[in-house]
Order: C-alpha cells, then structure tokens, then sequence
C-alpha cells in the first residue's frame, strides 16, 4: 500500500467455520441459563411455571440468536494485513476499525480455545503499544492463522521500531 498507514475497510473475510463456532458460543450461552430453569422447574412443582416459561422464552431467544446473528457478524468482521499495518473491523452495534502500525506490534499470539480447536479455528492477537488493547483477529483457519503470526513477526522483525 502506497501512502502510509490510513483507516479503510479491511479486504480478508474470516473462515466461514466461524459462524458455526459462533452459533456453538450462543448454544453454550443459552444452554448455561436455560438447563438449569428447566431442571428447577422439573424439581420444584409449586413453582414449574415461573422456571419452564422463562427457559421456554430464553430457549426461543437463544435459537434465534443461534440463526440471526452469526451471519450479520460474519458479513461486519474484516481483516487484513500488510506491510505497513494491520487492519480490522468489529463489534455488533458499534463497530470497532482499528489501524495497528508494524512499528508498535509487540507480541504475536494464536489461541485456541475448546470450541475453537472443535471447528479448526483460531485467534491470532496482535499486542501493540496502544491504550485500545491488543487488535484480535478470530475466526481465522488454524493453519491460516499460524502463517499469519509467521508473516507478522517477519515483517514486523523487518519494520524499525517508531521513534515516537
């Protein structure tokens, strides 16, 4: 990229596996409110209703949670990397562009969680001297994000530290 470091829209989508690892996350979610609603209302009879309604409610919202919002994530989450930066976009209402210049890059790191491992996912966390935090790319193919932390340690090896 000619120019310099500017924010624009980054160019790279994240694996398509990550919207089942997201519908899996919001599965666990719903699962770890409503199993225990149901067992209560299975246990306690007096009360069966106001533990069985709410889980029924909470079940409902977490299946349509499950369909809708892993396809709208997927269509906001960007990433991209070059030699001069790496670029990412998120978040769900707000949305998060973030700008991580070579020169600031501290640390390189690929996670991979339980759910992660499951769908051959991971997380490649890109640590900067930033107040922001550190920029994350997740969702990414495991064997793609460990050519992408080799890739970020080379260039930012190869990129001089920022004199500011």
């Amino acid at each position: 990229m000619s120019g310099g470091t500017r924010l624009r829209p980054p160019r790279n989508w994240l694996d398509r596996r990550a919207m089942a690892w997201w519908r899996a996350q919001v599965g666990v979610l719903t699962a770890i409110v409503v199993v225990p609603l149901l067992v209560l209302g299975l246990l306690i009879t007096p009360a069966r209703a106001w533990f069985l309604i709410p889980a029924a409610v909470l079940a409902v919202i977490g299946l349509l949670g499950a369909l809708v919002l892993p396809p709208w994530w997927f269509r906001i989450h960007r990433w991209e990397v070059t030699e001069q930066a790496v670029y990412t976009r998120g978040g769900v209402l707000w949305q998060v562009w973030r700008v991580a210049p070579m020169s600031r890059i501290q640390t390189v790191d690929t996670v991979r969680g339980p759910l992660q491992r499951a769908f051959g996912l991971s997380t490649v966390t890109v640590t900067t001297a930033s107040s922001a935090g550190a920029v994350k790319i997740e969702g990414l193919d495991h064997e793609q994000a460990a050519e992408l932390a080799e890739e970020l340690t080379r260039i930012t090896h190869d990129t001089p530290g920022d004199a500011t």
